[in-house]
This record gives structure tokens, C-alpha cells and sequence, in this order.
């Protein structure tokens, strides 16, 4: 399963996200938009937010870190 992260180094609920899948053991890519410019606007394209983290789980988009979306995303 393709998981990516797309959040800044000063972003709390980025750490929390990554943390999440870090003591899940679920393995994910990391783009820091604030030093990616390409990565920013790939993001802004998936979730028409500027806001961090995007997880995107296979396809399906979660701004913020929601866990029981998170969750449900990875039951899929």
C-alpha cells in the first residue's frame, strides 16, 4: 500500500501522523512542501488545501491528521 506524507518540520500534527505509522509499523514516503516546491503544489493538486499533513493513502486524500480516517483508509 502506497502511503504518502506531505508536511513541514514545524508542523505538530505531522509529527503526530508520522509517529502514527512509525509505531504501527507502516512503512511511508515523506515530502517536506515547505523545502519541495514541486512536492507543494503536487499536494495542493491532490487536496486543493495548502494546509499540512495530506496523507494520502492509495489514492485517498486526508487533510490533518484524523485517525479513525486514517484508519478506515488502511482497512481498505
Amino acid at each position: 500500500m502506497a502511503i504518502t506524507i506531505y508536511s513541514t518540520p514545524t508542523c505538530g500534527f505531522c509529527h503526530k501522523a508520522k509517529s502514527y505509522f512509525q509505531k504501527n509499523k507502516i512503512p511511508f514516503t515523506e515530502y517536506n512542501v515547505a523545502q519541495d516546491q514541486r512536492r507543494a503544489e503536487e499536494m495542493v493538486r491532490k487536496s486543493g488545501q495548502m494546509g499540512v499533513p495530506v496523507i494520502d493513502i492509495h489514492g485517498k486524500i486526508i487533510v490533518g491528521f484524523n485517525q479513525s480516517e486514517i484508519e478506515q483508509a488502511l482497512r481498505r
